[in-house]
């Protein structure tokens, strides 16, 4: 009987973005003047400090699933106002830590969308070299225990609540056709990430999940789309294809909802 693996997986930390996942000695300081430090600094210690204490409570972990846009890249469509480091090596960096804190026993990671990790070069690729992934690439399929795991990071969202499975399941669709023509491998459980929220659907013998972010902000997300949005990550624990259960562990946002204002 094989051994019980626990797997985690999470995706869109967004190192280098001021509501990114941000470890300790990059976050802004608390006791600051600037009141608009002082908001991230709030919203940067709350984020890690539920991270570490999440990830302390699923270890051992025997496999991390890094599933894309792990770095923010430079933020050109907010003219950079939204970094709290530009520097993309630095960025990679910040991932690192995030990841290394696991202390999983494989990583095995995704790409992420160019816009952030790098249009001309593949910014996650020196970051997987970095924590000594075993794998990375655009789509992955990987086998714990005789679970196939489907993973991407992209995903079509939906602005609508019931279209939200939509995407996923077509994806699930796609793989059993490959699958049929001998294209794909034909898998049990499908990841991907990408629109920040929380979502999954299933049937027998399939689940589908859509993964949290852990980011909590951007004003591309405030402007742009409509709909609730979720910070957090999801645990595997495999005992076989037949065998094994899932959790999403989420931070609860309500801390950092806006307030109307009095007029």
């Amino acid at each position: 009987m094989e051994k019980t693996k626990r797997v985690v997986a999470f995706g869109d930390t967004h190192c280098g973005h001021v509501a990114g996942l941000t470890p300790p000695e990059w976050q802004f300081r608390q006791e600051s003047d600037n009141l608009y430090h002082k908001n991230f600094a709030e919203m940067q210690s709350s984020l890690w400090s539920w991270y570490v204490k999440t990830i302390a409570s699923l270890k051992p972990i025997d496999i991390l699933i890094a599933n894309g846009d792990m770095i923010d890249g430079k933020g050109e469509a907010s003219g950079g106002t939204e970094q709290l480091v530009m520097d993309r090596k630095e960025q990679v960096q910040m991932a690192k830590k995030c990841i290394e804190l696991a202390d999983a026993k494989k990583i095995v990671m995704t790409y992420g969308t160019p816009y952030h990790t790098g249009k001309e070069e593949d910014w996650e690729a020196i970051l997987a070299s970095e924590v000594n992934a075993k794998k990375i690439g655009s789509h992955e399929w990987f086998d714990v225990n005789g679970l196939i795991f489907d993973c991407k990071h992209f995903v079509s969202g939906s602005i609508i609540p019931h279209g939200r499975h939509t995407a996923i399941a077509r994806d699930k669709l796609w793989n059993e056709l490959y699958a049929i023509r001998g294209g794909q491998p034909m898998a049990d459980v499908f990841i991907r990430s990408h629109v920040h929220y929380f979502n999954f659907a299933g049937e027998a013998q399939k689940l589908m999940i859509i993964l949290p972010a852990l980011q909590v902000y951007s004003k591309y997300g405030a402007k742009k789309h409509s709909g609730i949005i979720n910070t957090g990550l999801v645990s595997f624990d495999v005992v076989s294809k037949k065998d094994f259960s899932w959790h999403e562990h989420l931070l609860d946002m309500t801390a950092f909802a806006p307030e109307a204002i009095k007029l």
